[in-house]
C-alpha cells in the first residue's frame, strides 16, 4: 500500500513538472496595439445608412364576393396577369335565382294589395259623396215638411180656440207635426253618421299608404336580389397580377357583406406597376435620411445585381420592439428591371445620405476622439508621435473619413488596428503606443 502511494506521488510531481516546463516556453500574449502608417490623399467618400427591408407591391387588393355559394369558375391562378374588367370568379346562380324569383312574387303580391287598397278607398269616397248628397237632400226635405206641418198645426190650434175646428182635426195636426219632427231628427242623425264614414275613409287612405310602403320595400328586395345575381360574378377592379389564391373550383364560399367574419378571401390581386421597399432604419441614423435621397438595393435572389431606389416617405413615428426603436422608410425601386423583385423578398438597402468627390481622406482607424474632439497621431522622423486636432466631415465609417482641416495632402497618420481597433468598435478607450494620451471612441458605424 505504501509503495502504491509513493508511486502515485512521483507521478503527480512529474506531471506538475512537465506542465510548468511547457508553460515557461509559452509566448506571452501580444496585447500591444497593431499600427500602420497611411498617407492623406484626395478621394471620394460616400456616406450611407444601411438597413434591411421587405419588398412590397404598389397595392394589394383582397378579392371577396358579395354573394355566397359554390365556385363554378375560377379562371386565374397565382402569377397570372389580369386586366381590369376580366372575370375573376363566378358562383352557381341557382340559390340567387330562387331569391330573385321570390322577390318578384312578393312584389307582385304587394302591388295587388296596393291596387285593392286604392279601389277600397275610391269606393268609400264615392259612397260618402252619394250618402252625403242624399242625407243633405233628406234633411232639407224634412226641414220644409216640419215647417209646413208646424204651421198647419198652429192654425188648427187657433181655429180650435175659436170653435171653428174640431178636437180630432187638432190631434191629427199634432200627430203629423210629431212625425215630421222625428223625420227631421233622423235626417240630422244621418248627417252626423257621415262623419264616421269620413273617419273610415281616412283608415282606407292609411291602408293605401301601408300597401305602397310594402311595394317600395319589395322593390328594394327585388333590386337587392338582382344585385346578388350580378354579384355572383366578380370582375377585376384593376390591372394586376394574382399573388395569392385561397379557394378552388367547387368550394363553398361565404359572402363578404352578410357574413360576420368578413367573408371568404378568394384571391389577392397586386398592382406591380410600382415596386417599393419598406426598410427599418435605426433611430441613430434616421436623422441622416431625407425624402428624395437615392439608394442602392440588393436582394439575395440577385446577388450580382444592384437596383436603384429613392426615398419617398419617412415614418413620423417609430416602432419600439424590445427597447430598440426603428423608423419605417419607404423607398421606390426604379429602373426597368424593378419587376425582378417580388413582394415579400428581403432587400438590403444602402441609402446614400451624402457624397463628396476630390476631398482629403483619412483612414477611419486614424481618427480618434479625446474629450469630445477629434485627433490624429502623426509619426515623426525620430519615431515619436505628434497629436494633431482635426476637423472631420462625412465618413463612410468603414474605410475613409473626410478631413476638413488639420492635415494636408501627403501627411502621414498612424492607423490603429488589432486590439486597439477592436476596443474602438466595442466603445472602449484605447491607448496609442506613444504620447501617453487617453483615446476615446470614434463615430458609430452604420449597421447592416
Amino acid at each position: 500500500m505504501k509503495k502504491f502511494v509513493i508511486i502515485l506521488v512521483i507521478m503527480l510531481l512529474g506531471a506538475a513538472g512537465i506542465y510548468l516546463a511547457l508553460r515557461g516556453k509559452a509566448k506571452p500574449a501580444d496585447t500591444a496595439s497593431q499600427t500602420t502608417v497611411a498617407k492623406i490623399e484626395q478621394g471620394s467618400i460616400r456616406q450611407m445608412v444601411k438597413a434591411t427591408g421587405r419588398v412590397v407591391s404598389n397595392l394589394d387588393v383582397d378579392i371577396k364576393c358579395k354573394a355566397s355559394g359554390e365556385v363554378i369558375e375560377l379562371p386565374f391562378d397565382v402569377s397570372d396577369t389580369v386586366k381590369k374588367g376580366e372575370l375573376l370568379v363566378e358562383l352557381d346562380p341557382v340559390d340567387q335565382q330562387r331569391v330573385l324569383t321570390k322577390a318578384e312574387v312578393s312584389l307582385s303580391s304587394s302591388q295587388a294589395q296596393l291596387e285593392i287598397a286604392r279601389k277600397n278607398l275610391d269606393i268609400a269616397q264615392r259612397t260618402l259623396t252619394t250618402d252625403k248628397q242624399k242625407a243633405e237632400s233628406d234633411l232639407q226635405s224634412a226641414q220644409v215638411q216640419a215647417k209646413d206641418t208646424l204651421a198647419k198645426a198652429d192654425r188648427v190650434r187657433q181655429l180650435l180656440e175659436k170653435k171653428l175646428s174640431s178636437q180630432e182635426e187638432y190631434d191629427t195636426a199634432q200627430t203629423a207635426a210629431i212625425q215630421v219632427d222625428s223625420a227631421l231628427k233622423n235626417a240630422q242623425t244621418k248627417i252626423e253618421e257621415l262623419k264616421t264614414q269620413e273617419l273610415a275613409i281616412e283608415l282606407e287612405r292609411q291602408n293605401v299608404i301601408l300597401a305602397q310602403a310594402q311595394v317600395d320595400m319589395d322593390k328594394v328586395d327585388l333590386d337587392v336580389a338582382k344585385d346578388r345575381i350580378r354579384d355572383i360574378k366578380v370582375m377585376a377592379p384593376m390591372d394586376g397580377v394574382v399573388t395569392a389564391r385561397t379557394v378552388q373550383t367547387g368550394q363553398i364560399i361565404s359572402s363578404g357583406v352578410s357574413n360576420v367574419g368578413g367573408g371568404t378571401t378568394i384571391l389577392t390581386l397586386s398592382d406591380l406597376s410600382h415596386i417599393y421597399v419598406y426598410a427599418s432604419v435605426d433611430e441613430s441614423y434616421i436623422g441622416k435620411v431625407q425624402v428624395g435621397q437615392t439608394a442602392n438595393i440588393t436582394a439575395d435572389a440577385f446577388k450580382e445585381k444592384e437596383f436603384e431606389g429613392k426615398v419617398v416617405r419617412i415614418a413620423s413615428r417609430g416602432a419600439n420592439v424590445s427597447n430598440v426603436v426603428t423608423f419605417e422608410v419607404k423607398l421606390e425601386v426604379l429602373g426597368e428591371d424593378r419587376n425582378l423583385l417580388k413582394p415579400e423578398m428581403t432587400a438590403n438597402i444602402e441609402i446614400i445620405t451624402a457624397q463628396k468627390d476630390n476631398v482629403l481622406c483619412a483612414p477611419v482607424g486614424a481618427i480618434l476622439r479625446q474629450k469630445g474632439k477629434y485627433i490624429v497621431n502623426v509619426p515623426g522622423a525620430d519615431g515619436s508621435v505628434e497629436t494633431r486636432p482635426v476637423e472631420i466631415g462625412i465618413s463612410d465609417e468603414i474605410e475613409k473619413t473626410e478631413i476638413i482641416s488639420g492635415l494636408n495632402e501627403g501627411d502621414k497618420v498612424v492607423v490603429y488596428k488589432g486590439d486597439s481597433q477592436s476596443r474602438w468598435n466595442a466603445g472602449q478607450q484605447a491607448r496609442p503606443p506613444a504620447g501617453g494620451m487617453m483615446l476615446g471612441q470614434p463615430p458609430r458605424r452604420s449597421r447592416l
